[in-house]
């Protein structure tokens, strides 16, 4: 199995949906970095249920922090955290050991786990096991800032409803806003509109799925490396290990294909002493490394696949054909709830990135 991220700073994720509890090892942090234990609750809040459009199941997500840190600080060993599951319904997963759920892992992990796997809410391959990756996430999110390193999501696209563009010419505030918000998105307007659809899908005992769109400002030249460990490869690497991530792109992405180089090359230019692109249709990144303009990433966000609608599947244990007609408490939609766990997935392969670029002590706080 292979369940740790990173190379200089790394995060290994434990525990399953209905376990005991889940949580994650954040190895490799400097030591003196401050952890602000509000600040870690107000992103697990971001990606808890939100009643009208979510999972029915509340967990209250309280972080225990049991090593690693002291007096505020880390310490430089490994910083473990633990979050405890306290509403399951395990009893609503009963007919699904043999009877394996479309669009789900049940299948895969049956075949890699040869049966031995815990089936009950998707087990260890269930979205809850993210919540281990926001808490540490919060750490190195916190730690970026005071770097002048910001990392945003957005609700870019959610079932055909689109929400504005980032404004990099007001791009403070446009961070500032999203921190305020559950619903990540920058038009109100979109955001009812996108919340009604939720809502329509859910009466339907269906479910939707949508495009999250980040950019990272501040981060200085000269990250990533060429050819294996390329900046567009490492934060692929990590977003693609979020469940409902199916597709990433930078800058423009796949429309870069239906241009002609005239059209998608970023020219350079000299402004305010510093050199700057023009436009980013690259995202930030030139060879594989961060060229200090803002880095822009789009994330595919699959339909929740858990839906009451009957489908059709196989009972693996008989192996014939049978409906399937799903039980419990499942979300309708989850980019929502997603979005900080991609804000946190990106600051903590750029704090190994940057751990690698510039030294382990980079993102400490002590004086040298």
């Amino acid at each position: 199995m292979k369940n740790t991220f990173g190379s200089s700073v790394s995060i290994t994720l434990f525990g399953e949906s209905h376990g005991e509890a889940v949580g994650a090892v954040l190895d490799g942090l400097a030591p003196g970095i401050t952890v602000d234990e509000e600040f870690i609750r107000a992103q697990m809040e971001k990606r808890r249920s939100l009643s009208e459009i979510s999972t029915p199941r509340k967990e209250s997500d309280e972080v225990r922090i049991i090593s690693g840190v002291f007096n505020g600080k880390t310490t430089g060993t490994p910083i473990t955290v633990l979050i405890e599951n306290q509403n399951t319904k395990s009893a609503d997963y009963s007919q699904l050991r043999t009877v394996v759920r479309p669009g789900h892992a049940d299948y895969t992990a049956y075949e890699k786990y040869h049966g031995y796997s815990d089936p009950r809410g998707g087990g260890h391959f269930s979205g809850r096991i993210t919540a281990g990756l926001v808490a540490t996430g919060a750490i190195a999110l916190d730690a970026l800032r005071k770097k002048g390193i910001y990392v945003a999501t957005h609700i870019k696209r959610l079932a055909k409803i689109s929400d504005r563009d980032f404004n990099f010419e007001r791009i403070d505030e446009d961070i500032c806003e999203l921190d305020q918000k559950s619903f990540g998105v920058l038009d109100d307007t979109a955001a009812e509109q996108m919340i009604s659809e939720v809502k329509n899908t859910q009466r339907d005992g269906d479910s939707v799925g949508g495009i999250l769109e980040s950019c990272i400002v501040g981060l200085p030249s000269g990250v990533g490396e060429p050819w294996f460990d390329t900046l567009e490869g490492v934060l692929s690497h990590i977003l693609f290990s979020i469940p409902a991530i199916k597709g990433v792109e930078f800058g423009d992405g796949f429309a870069l294909a239906d241009m002609r180089g005239s059209e998608s090359n970023d020219e350079f230019c000299v402004s305010d002493g510093e050199v700057i692109t023009k436009t980013n249709r690259m995202g930030g990144i030139l060879g594989g490394i961060s060229n200090a303009m803002p880095i822009t990433v789009r994330c595919a966000v699959k339909p929740t696949p858990s839906i009451f609608k009957e489908q059709n599947t196989v009972d693996i244990d008989r192996m014939e054909n049978t409906p399937l007609s799903i039980k419990g408490r499942h979300d309708p939609a989850v980019v929502h709830r997603a979005r900080v766990v991609v804000d946190s997935a990106i600051a903590l392969a750029l704090a190994d990135m940057l751990a690698l670029r510039f030294g382990t002590d980079w993102l400490s706080e002590v004086e040298k």
